[in-house]
């Protein structure tokens, strides 16, 4: 039923929205983490892309072994480092709990364990440049260890945050459903 004339109620004239429009902490906190988990997946992504560039360009012979140097032995698993971010980014748009502790125990074993194997297999390479001063494999005329060691020390770090930030939404989520099964 429509009424006649032009009523309206003066409660609701815009000025109370900041009153009437509250979003439930938990809620804010994890639309703030799944945007933090985002970006670290698009670093993540650059990061895996110039592993895999440099692993296929080597392998196929696309250019020349001066320019760019065989990688080394932990570059192969690391590529594996898309599985976690693939369950990542299958995990947010439905908060799924389930990809989301996929993701981070695959995390652990394929982009982590890499990076920790590669940093004790390239120590002895890096050891030799900073006490002599010779590099025996280059990466567009730049010594290969230090440029891996480079990268190695971003992905750490990407990494790391995205084992935090995941494990804080894993606590949202969870004490989310927990106070659904409550009601």
């Amino acid at each position: 039923m429509t009424s006649r004339g032009n009523f309206r109620n003066a409660a609701v004239n815009g000025n109370n929205a900041k009153v009437r429009e509250k979003v439930v902490p938990h809620y804010q906190m994890s639309a703030a983490l799944k945007s933090e988990v985002r970006k670290l997946n698009l670093v993540h992504l650059l990061v895996w892309l110039l592993v895999a560039a440099q692993v296929s360009v080597s392998h196929f012979n696309l250019v020349s072994q001066d320019l760019v140097s065989a990688p080394y032995q932990w570059e192969y698993p690391y590529l594996l480092s898309l599985i976690p971010l693939l369950c990542s980014s299958l995990s947010l748009p439905g908060n799924n709990i389930s990809y989301l502790v996929l993701s981070m125990i695959s995390a652990g074993l394929f982009s982590i364990a890499p990076l920790i194997y590669g940093g004790m297999e390239m120590f002895p390479v890096a050891q030799q440049l900073y006490r002599h001063g010779k590099a025996y494999r280059f990466i567009f005329g730049f010594s290969a260890v230090t440029v891996m060691y480079v990268v190695m020390v971003i992905a750490v770090q990407v990494h790391g945050w995205q084992l935090y930030y995941m494990k804080k939404l894993l606590d949202s989520w969870f004490n989310t459903t927990q106070e659904k099964k409550k009601k």
